[in-house]
């Protein structure tokens, strides 16, 4: 079973298409909202260009996870020294500690709703107090085929991501468009 979603057959032409700059303002004012040095984890990072280095570029402690062997070795070039483990977000220890951030760009929907249940519910216990995680998922409860892999993403929709945030110790902050219609859901661990 490919853990990477289809991402690992496709990392080639995912590597010339995502060096775009299509969340890379709202992921820099999420992290400028962080405290200065502290930890995040970044979830399903890919290659790491552009958003990982937006989150070294602000000072912050970056951990890494992707599925696909291709973009993490790509990763470990294009940002050396920055700690990535290869594996599926599903059965990840997470680096077993805990984090002031996480961010998942492009992942949640791309998972099995069972999934996406139990790793938003991960997220709350990995979350120090005040903690704050942001991912992407269309807003409206949804599934289509991926454009780059061509295999199936849900979404949940935002009354269940809500309702699973609450239930895993989150309170939705914020939840906003970038340019690229990406939706954004902006929690916090109360």
């Amino acid at each position: 079973m490919d853990r990477s979603s289809g991402y690992e057959a496709m990392a080639s032409e995912f590597l010339l298409h995502r060096s775009s700059g299509i969340g890379v303002k709202e992921v820099r004012n999420w992290a400028r909202a962080l405290p200065r040095g502290g930890s995040v984890l970044d979830l399903g990072c890919g290659s790491g260009i552009p958003l990982t280095s937006v989150l070294i570029d602000e000072k912050l402690e970056v951990f890494a996870i992707d599925a696909s062997p291709t973009l993490v070795d790509v990763f470990r070039r294009n940002l050396p020294g920055t700690l990535i483990v290869c594996e599926a977000v599903q059965t990840s220890s997470l680096f077993n500690r805990f984090f002031d951030a996480v961010l998942a760009w492009g992942l949640m929907f791309l998972l099995e709703p069972e999934d996406q249940s139990r790793l938003i519910r991960r997220v709350g216990e990995i979350l120090a107090p005040n903690g704050r995680f942001l991912f992407t998922s269309p807003a409206e409860s949804c599934a289509w085929h991926d454009a780059m892999t061509g295999m199936q993403s849900v979404s949940l929709g935002a009354d269940k991501y809500r309702l699973l945030l609450g239930a895993a110790g989150a309170s939705v902050k914020s939840e906003f468009l970038d340019e690229g219609q990406n939706y954004y859901f902006d929690a916090y661990k109360v």
